[in-house]
């Protein structure tokens, strides 16, 4: 399959793309690092991922045997143009948009903060939902660098507006007393690394939306992040969680990748693995709501 929409798009030009495309799943990059707390990534972050994802010689079928190579599965729509002062209205008119048009939008960014906006976006359509985060840190900051919308505190923002109904993190090896404060007082159900051995499955009812912050792997399998934080996830652990969710998942993203930073493209074809399984299961829960 060719990968086209290479160039940043506007808010505009994107919702034409997602009203015309007849795909069920449709990706869109959000390029941005501008509340990233560390480094930057470059505009092309998402573009590398969806190249490795849809690379010709690649094989397009998911564990649960979804095809995204067929036009009405899946279709990465481009990047929107971000780094802007009004960026979070744009990723929220552009989630609340892809929400409403019944499709299922898979954002591949651009840091953590994004998540905040979209999940807006969504509530906007869905209200509050049930959000399945994997992630190193809680990221639930009331505060961090004096930003209160750092990629450090998107789950703090969308508690507080009432934006989810539950929050489940898989994966967290960082949390701080601050943190530990604000997960007892939002009621996460915040499942650190090193109790993976007790982990339970999680269950929803109704809508569920995925975050995949990729420093949530051990950087054996992703060293492209700002983050590199050992002791973490493999590609097969975040799968399993995923595939034993109960809920429907309506949208995702994954979030957090660093080109500048990756070794051999490790971190690229794991990202675009994750892509690829959460289209799956997307297109599937889908066709079971059709």
């Amino acid at each position: 399959m060719s990968l086209e929409n290479s160039e940043l798009q506007s808010v505009d030009a994107l919702i034409d793309r997602i009203q015309a495309s007849p795909a069920a799943v449709v990706a869109i990059g959000l390029p941005t690092s501008k509340n990233s707390s560390h480094m930057r990534a470059g505009p092309d972050a998402p573009f590398r991922i969806a190249s490795e994802l849809l690379r010709d010689e690649g094989n397009q079928f998911s564990e649960n045997e979804t095809d995204i190579s067929e036009p009405t599965v899946f279709e990465f729509l481009g990047s929107l143009q971000l780094e802007t002062e009004d960026e979070f209205d744009r990723i929220r008119k552009i989630s609340t948009v892809a929400f409403r048009s019944g499709k299922r939008p898979l954002f591949i960014g651009g840091d953590h903060s994004v998540t905040y906006p979209i999940v807006a976006g969504l509530f906007e359509v869905h209200g509050p939902v049930s959000i399945l985060h994997f992630d190193a840190h809680p990221d639930l900051y009331d505060l961090f660098q004096n930003n209160l919308l750092s990629h450090a505190s998107p789950f703090a923002r969308i508690l507080e507006n009432g934006l989810a109904s539950s929050l489940w993190q898989f994966g967290v090896r960082t949390l701080t007393p601050h943190q530990r404060d604000q997960v007892d007082r939002w009621g996460v159900s915040c499942n650190e690394m090193r109790n993976h051995k007790n982990w339970e499955n999680p269950s929803f009812d109704g809508p569920v939306y995925v975050t995949m912050d990729l420093d949530a792997l051990d950087p054996a399998f992703a060293p492209g992040v700002a983050h590199q934080e050992p002791g973490g996830m493999s590609v097969r652990h975040v799968l399993d969680i995923l595939n034993a969710c109960q809920g429907t998942v309506v949208g995702a993203d994954v979030v957090e990748y660093h080109p500048n930073r990756d070794v051999n493209g490790l971190t690229a074809v794991a990202a675009a693995k994750l892509v690829r399984e959460l289209a799956g299961r997307m297109a599937a829960d889908r066709g079971s709501d059709a």
